[in-house]
Order: C-alpha cells, then structure tokens, then sequence
C-alpha cells in the first residue's frame, strides 16, 4: 500500500500516461458517442455552423443498409473460419516446438517472423502466390496463363488453374484466400502464448503419464489441453476481437477495392465500412463503430462465460 502522503507522487508519476489516455481514448469514444447521436451529422457542414436533430437515425440508417449486412457477414464468416483453424494449428505447432529439442530456438524464430513483417505487405506477397493473369499476344485465340506459385503446385499435381484473386473469381475462392493468409498472420502470437503456457507446465505430470503407459493422444487430450485452457481461452477471445477488426489483411491482397476487379467491395468488412463512410458521413460511420463495438463485446462475453466453465486453473 502506498503511503496516503506519497500518493500524490504516484498520481504524478501516472499522469503522463494519464493525460494521453484521455488525449487519445478517452475523448475520441465521447466524441464517437456525440456524432452518432446527431442524425446526418457530417462535420464540414459543422464546421460552418449547420446544426443536428439528436436522436437514434443514424443507428437506423446503418442497420438497414444492405451494404452494412454484407460487410457483416464477410465479418462474422471470416471469424468463425478463421478462429477455430489457427487456434488449433498453433496449439499443434506449440506442442511440436515444445517436444523439439536443438532446433526449438531457431523454428520459434521462424514461425514468429510474420507477426513483425508487416501485414500489407505480405498481402502482396500472398496476392502474387494466388495470382492469375492471362495475356494475350496478337493471336486472339492464344491466351498465356501467367500462374503464381499456388496454381504452378496445383498444375504440377495434375489440376488445373485456379482464378483465385482476379477478376471473374468466385466469392467462395477470394475466401478461401483469406482464410489461409489470416491463419497464417494469426499463428505467431498465439503460438508464442501456447508455447509459454506449455514450457510452465509441471513436467510431473507427464512422467506419471508415461509411467502408467498412456498413448501420446491421450495425454494431449487429458493433460496438455486442461492445463493450456487458460491460455487457449485468451487465444480464442483475443482472436475473436481482432477477427471482428479485420481490414488490412484484405487491402494488402485486393487493395483499396476490397474486392477482385469487376466486383469491387466484395469483401468489405465492419471496419471497412467505417473507414468508407467516415470522410462525408460521420454520424453513420460512428454509429457503425458502436455497433461494432457492441458485437465485440458481446462475443467476448459468450466467450468469457463459456470459458469459465471449460477452464481449469
């Protein structure tokens, strides 16, 4: 306990971080809070003193917009795929790294380099795996398929080509590359928490396991998974908030477009969508951010609660 006489010194010393909190956090959700309350708000018009009816409009506006339910459902698809696949792949990675001896160290390394790469630009380097351009050289019947490293693996296996990314692919096949380069951005960190949550576990349990003979599933089932549930649990909850934020991944592959050429926004998600209307249209891009907000913090609810029964500490 801090000394009632030293506590100011203590406020002193807080009040750095403190100010820019408020700078920076605390004022821009009040201020979110105030424009989406102001129906149509847009802030040139308030700048030269055009004023808003208050009330719930914009929250209406958003909800009923078609294009909103779209960006939604790209949202929610894409954390229910996402999710699932990378926190069960990273808890497998975990426990190989974990049962690997001289090369841990230098694998760590390796799988955690796409967490410090950043995300735009490895978007471009999955664009370029996953591209398919055909070029036409004068002869109107003759058309080249320029295949990016993805295809020339399917075309080497007998297959055919894939239009994945450009224009005329499919919505189901722009998915399907989002899902494995979201995966595959989202394996670093929760491998590094896996891992940690694996390397403090007490070593006793296993040799009692291996005394008794018990196969190798088994003791990940009853042993591993039970003492990671914390960790897992932390895992699946942050994954889920940072799914439900989901944007640049889908800028580095489609660019500003959102979506392969032709079909422009296909993709567009929750932030997406904020980021659209928050140059002309204030008021519904900040009653979109609290709906937003609203969802996260439902989800994270649900799964705090299911959490706690599933978790043993």
């Amino acid at each position: 306990m801090v000394e009632s006489k030293h506590k100011w010194k203590a406020w002193l010393y807080l009040a750095p971080a403190i100010i820019l909190l408020l700078i920076f956090t605390v004022w821009p959700i009040i201020n979110t809070l105030h424009m989406s309350v102001q129906e149509g708000f847009n802030q040139a018009q308030a700048n030269i003193g055009v004023t808003f009816d208050y009330g719930f409009g914009n929250f209406q506006n958003v909800i009923e917009y078609d294009y909103f339910k779209d960006c939604l459902f790209n949202t929610i698809l894409l954390c229910v795929l996402t999710v699932p696949i990378s926190t069960i792949l990273a808890l497998v990675i975990a426990v190989c790294l974990n049962s690997i001896g001289p090369l841990s160290r230098f694998l760590q390394t390796i799988y955690f380099l796409p967490y410090v790469t950043n995300s735009i630009a490895i978007g471009m380097v999955f664009a370029a795996m996953f591209n398919m351009v055909g070029n036409n050289f004068g002869n109107e019947n003759e058309l080249v398929i320029t295949a990016g490293i993805i295809n020339n693996v399917i075309e080497f296996f007998g297959g055919d080509p894939i239009n994945w990314i450009n224009a005329g692919s499919s919505y189901w096949a722009n998915i399907t590359v989002m899902v494995v380069y979201i995966v595959w951005n989202a394996l670093p960190f929760k491998i590094l928490i896996l891992l940690g949550g694996l390397q403090s576990v007490n070593k006793q349990y296993y040799d009692a396991a291996k005394v008794d003979g018990t196969s190798r599933f088994r003791v990940f089932s009853k042993i591993t998974v039970p003492l990671l549930s914390p960790m897992i649990a932390y895992v699946v909850i942050t994954g889920f908030i940072g799914g439900f934020k989901e944007y640049s991944s889908i800028v580095g592959i489609f660019g500003e477009k959102m979506g392969p050429t032709g079909d422009a926004r296909r993709l567009n998600t929750m932030v997406g969508f904020i980021y659209d209307a928050i140059d002309t249209q204030q008021g519904r891009a900040s009653a979109a951010a609290l709906i937003l907000f609203g969802i996260i913090f439902v989800v994270t609810l649900i799964n705090l609660a299911v959490s706690k029964k599933k978790t043993h500490y």
